[in-house]
Parts: structure tokens; sequence; C-alpha cells
């Protein structure tokens, strides 16, 4: 059985490709729009605070332990 696709069917299928275009952007630009604003509430990334070295030797060690400088990556 043979169907021949008729000006009729490539209207259609035009007209349904240009609505899921059109509905495809608009739900990616709310998505994208949704991801920013939650991004942007957030806080920065903050450091963490430096821990302090005890004052008691660590296992025989007599030195005080110093502190390093952050090397950059």
């Amino acid at each position: 059985m043979r169907t021949t696709l008729t000006p009729d069917f490539f209207q259609l299928f035009a007209v349904l490709l240009v609505v899921a275009v059109a509905v495809l952007v608009v739900v990616v630009a709310m998505a994208d729009s949704l991801f920013l604003r939650l991004r942007s509430s957030r806080p920065l990334h903050r450091r963490p605070a430096p821990r302090t070295a005890p004052d008691v030797p660590d296992r025989g060690r007599t030195a005080p332990r110093t502190t390093r400088t952050p090397v950059p990556r």
C-alpha cells in the first residue's frame, strides 16, 4: 500500500516544525534564566578559614609548625 505525500502534509509539517522550534527556544530561555537566577542568588564561594596549628608537638616534633604561603595553580 503506497501513500503519497500531499501538499497539505508538507504545510502541516512546516507549521508543526516551526511551532516545535519556537516552544524549544522558549523552554531553553526559561531554563537558562532560572539557572542564572539560582546561580546569582547563591553566595560566592568562600575559602575555608585557615586551620590553626595546635600548641602541642605532633608525635615528637619539637619545632613549631610553620604557616605556608598558598601556591597558585
